[in-house]
């Protein structure tokens, strides 16, 4: 800066003019000497050096230079030189007058504060996305983080400024705003709950961008998109898009399918009710039946062996199933459908997988299918989901059972027609 002052002072003597003997005109023309002096240095800035920067970090195998040394950071760092420059030089122009020199360079410390706040803020973005490219922290909620430090940033730089504009201390508008902490803790609630929330979230890993969230309170059933200082947007399966304030997911309670995700299976728990009068013992022509299926043949043989055994040990013949144990159609078809679940190539057998009876309600008797797809995605899930539930509901009818379901107008009609003729 020396440099440039001394070489400003060169070409004012060497055009004739005299800092101490200067008219209003000579004035002037220093003042857009010096304008012009800021932005020729402001444009060599632009146009050679960052050009010389940028053609360095392009040659690197790295790739965070590229960002750090982007045109846009460093562009705005050359926009903080030009009010330096008149800041430093403007004397030169109003070397007598101190009452314009005052007011000038408070507007030039003015535009600096302003300048460096932007080029601080930009610089914060770029670490932001640095931190985002990093599989450590791509997951992490740091938005609120990155946003209080600008709220932070441009509350001091506000601090500043009004401090040269009053001619004050920053440290005694500080103590003053101290004085009024309530009044500024009720003003940032919000952002205050929202940064302790984001902590509280991102310490105990509670949610993550991109995380499956199910909150009945709020609406929300879907994937997180954003997690900012004071609301986490979640986009719903309608592709509707719901606010959340962070601080009510930390007092309230949310559901996170991120475990069913990074698990092995989804799990599909659905049941059926099959009509009570439909259940009976298996006779021998059922039995035979069943041995034709190739799933059940192994278990019909081995079943039956351990019947016959047990009958003859405790002297109980067959001619009536009440006593001893016998086989159901209904355990018989428990058991092929576990047999059936366990060879689906798409059901993991090597996580829980039954089928069990429930509560017999007036509805009958709930037969539950509880098992664990390998395929985690929404849709295909759907899919095999469903192709169980359609093999289940066209197989029944094969084990002499029934699907139990309300009688519809048709099944009336039917009646009424039948009792009519």
């Amino acid at each position: 800066m020396e440099i440039v002052t001394y070489w400003l002072n060169y070409l004012l003597h060497f055009l004739g003019l005299q800092t101490g003997t200067m008219g209003g005109l000579s004035r002037i023309f220093v003042l857009l000497l010096i304008v012009a002096v800021a932005f020729l240095v402001d444009w060599i800035c632009r146009k050679v050096v960052v050009q010389g920067i940028q053609k360095i970090t392009r040659r690197t195998k790295v790739t965070w230079d590229d960002l750090v040394f982007n045109q846009r950071v460093l562009n705005n760092f050359c926009h903080i030189l030009p009010p330096v420059i008149i800041y430093v030089l403007i004397p030169l122009a109003f070397p007598y007058e101190l009452q314009a020199l005052f007011w000038i360079r408070k507007l030039c410390m003015i535009y600096i504060i302003a300048a460096s706040l932007r080029f601080v803020n930009i610089f914060l973005g770029v670490l932001f996305e640095l931190t985002n490219q990093h599989e450590v922290f791509r997951d992490r909620p740091l938005k609120g983080v990155y946003q209080i430090i600008q709220v932070g940033l441009f509350f001091i730089g506000a601090i500043f400024i009004i401090a040269i504009l009053l001619d004050k201390s920053p440290a005694h508008l500080l103590a003053g705003l101290g004085a009024s902490a309530a009044i500024l803790m009720l003003v940032f609630k919000d952002s205050i709950m929202g940064l302790v929330s984001g902590v509280q979230l991102s310490a105990n890993d509670m949610l993550r961008p991109g995380d499956w969230i199910t909150m009945p309170k709020y609406n929300a059933d879907g994937t997180v998109i954003e997690v900012t200082l004071n609301t986490v947007k979640v986009r719903n399966f309608d592709n509707t898009i719901t606010t959340i304030p962070p601080y009510a997911l930390v007092s309230d309670s949310f559901q996170n399918w991120r475990g069913m995700q990074n698990s092995e299976g989804r799990r599909i728990k659905r049941s059926v009710n099959i009509d009570v009068d439909s259940v009976c013992f298996c006779s021998s022509e059922m039995l035979d039946r069943f041995r034709r299926i190739v799933l059940l043949k192994e278990y019909i043989e081995t079943t039956e062996q351990k019947v016959r055994d047990y009958n003859v040990a405790h002297g109980i013949g067959d001619v009536d199933p009440v006593n001893g144990i016998h086989q159901t159609n209904l355990g018989v078809f428990r058991a092929y459908l576990e047999l059936y679940l366990k060879n689906l190539p798409d059901i993991n057998a090597d996580l829980t997988y039954m089928v069990r009876q429930l509560q017999p309600t007036e509805k009958g008797i709930p037969l539950e299918i509880y098992c664990f797809s390998r395929v985690k995605d929404w849709v295909p899930y759907e899919r095999i989901q469903a192709d169980v539930f359609d093999h289940i509901f066209a197989v029944v009818p094969q084990f002499g059972l029934r699907i139990f379901q309300n009688p519809s107008s048709a099944d009336f009609r039917r009646v009424f027609e039948g009792t009519t003729k």
